[in-house]
């Protein structure tokens, strides 16, 4: 099942408002990938229709949001949650200084406990927003008025700062044996690697076996989700718990989000869209939804991209919520509208994340500025020769409006936006962004 598939059932599945306590169910629509241990589907179906439970999934702080490719881990909690059950989200302000080797080719860089922090509280609140706005837009507005339990969302350096090195080796090293460490996947793909693997990645699923194992103790957690990179750790924290106590617990994985050609999004990949709006403008995470080939085939008119659109609103609702979306509309309609009336209520953040790429400069409006002069000093072109030739062929824009008197004089109310910004293209697609200063 392709990624974009997965992406549409998962999230209008949400649409459509609904909740079952039996999450395998969603394995029906491609929302799970492998569960551990193997054949014990039975079991988890008659634990969930007993009574709630509990699940977790983490997220390790190496940068200052999480992306798409977390965002159907997300989701999928998210479906516990409407389902009845209890919700963990674990941010690993501990992990995070260690490092998942899973997927790696060479270590990651060593991150300073000041900017893991920093990392922490970004996190936190790029999941508080998703819960919040799930419950305000897609659960109270349309679906139930069934309250939902509150998402829980814990650090474990909360309980790793109050560890002593030697007890913690001494109590928790014991369960785990080398041999079956070594043959770990992650492990392995390192070991016979150019780079090798460090003591230090090495340890990281013993940190996160404990992880489960103390969320079972402190509030009787059974179940953990995770990317399908991750069954190696699951598996890791089952083994410990299995040692330490008879509870069953039981792991899920989920498909890695990739793209069309196979390759996972991510930080490390280069390719993130990120979920805070400082990193990715709402404008561009819906503009990575609506060009999705969400479906091989449309029934009617794919030219309008329905079904994308649909996707990508339901999407920024969830994360940047109706502010958000309303700026991702209009973003949208000043690009293809192609009006200087949709640029009118536009930020000049916003205009500038329309336009990647293009020139940003910082100009002072002087008495008799003229059409040319903007020009020249915007760096639209390399000499006044073809600044000339070029705005009296009527080639030149000024917010999408074509201007052909190079001896034009801007002015406030005719050439520059309410929000302080002249947007110029040269040709179709050469676009200029001047900022002015007062």
């Amino acid at each position: 099942m392709s990624f974009l598939r997965l992406w549409r059932d998962s999230i209008l599945k949400c649409v459509r408002y609904y909740s079952n306590r039996n999450i395998l169910k969603l394995h029906e629509r491609g929302m799970y990938d492998d569960i551990f241990p193997t054949n014990s589907n039975q079991e988890v179906i008659d634990l969930l229709n007993a009574r709630p439970q509990c699940v977790y999934a983490g997220f390790d702080p190496t940068a200052s949001s999480l992306h798409v490719g977390n965002l159907l881990v997300l989701i999928n909690l998210l479906h516990w949650q409407r389902g009845g059950h209890k919700v963990i989200a674990l941010v690993g302000g501990a992990t995070g200084r260690i490092g998942d080797p899973s997927g790696h080719t060479v270590e990651r860089p060593e991150l300073q406990s000041t900017l893991v922090r920093t990392n922490v509280r970004s996190i936190e609140e790029n999941i508080r927003q998703i819960f919040t706005n799930h419950e305000q837009y897609l659960w109270k507005k349309h679906a139930s008025s069934r309250t939902l339990t509150p998402a829980k969302i814990v650090d474990n350096l909360d309980w790793y700062s109050e560890q002593n090195i030697l007890e913690f080796v001494s109590r928790v090293g014991r369960h785990f044996r080398l041999g079956t460490m070594l043959l770990r996947h992650s492990v392995q793909s390192r070991l016979s690697s150019e780079a090798g693997m460090s003591f230090t990645e090495f340890c990281y699923q013993v940190f996160q076996a404990y992880d489960w194992l103390h969320l079972l103790q402190r509030y009787d957690c059974r179940f953990q989700v995770g990317g399908s990179d991750q069954m190696g750790n699951i598996v890791s924290g089952h083994e410990l718990i299995s040692r330490v106590t008879d509870i069953k617990v039981y792991g899920l994985t989920l498909p890695l989000v990739t793209t069309e050609s196979g390759h996972k999004f991510g930080k490390s990949a280069g390719n993130a869209v990120w979920l805070s709006a400082d990193k990715s403008s709402p404008f561009e995470l819906y503009q990575f939804f609506v060009r999705c080939n969400i479906m091989e085939k449309h029934q009617k008119s794919p030219e309008l991209r329905i079904a994308q659109k649909k996707l990508a609103e339901q999407v920024l609702l969830l994360v940047h919520g109706e502010e958000g979306l309303e700026i991702a509309l209009k973003a949208t309609s000043a690009l293809y509208d192609q009006s200087a009336k949709s640029l009118l209520e536009l930020r000049a953040e916003d205009i500038g994340s329309m336009f990647e790429g293009a020139k940003v400069c910082e100009l002072l409006l002087q008495p008799g500025t003229t059409t040319l002069d903007v020009a020249m000093q915007a760096g639209c072109f390399a000499s006044e020769r073809d600044a000339v030739r070029i705005i009296s062929a009527g080639g030149f824009y000024i917010n999408y409006q074509r201007v052909t008197k190079i001896d034009e004089v801007l002015t406030e109310a005719a050439h520059i936006l309410p929000n302080n910004v002249t947007l110029i293209r040269v040709g179709k697609k050469n676009y200029y962004i001047v900022k002015w200063l007062k």
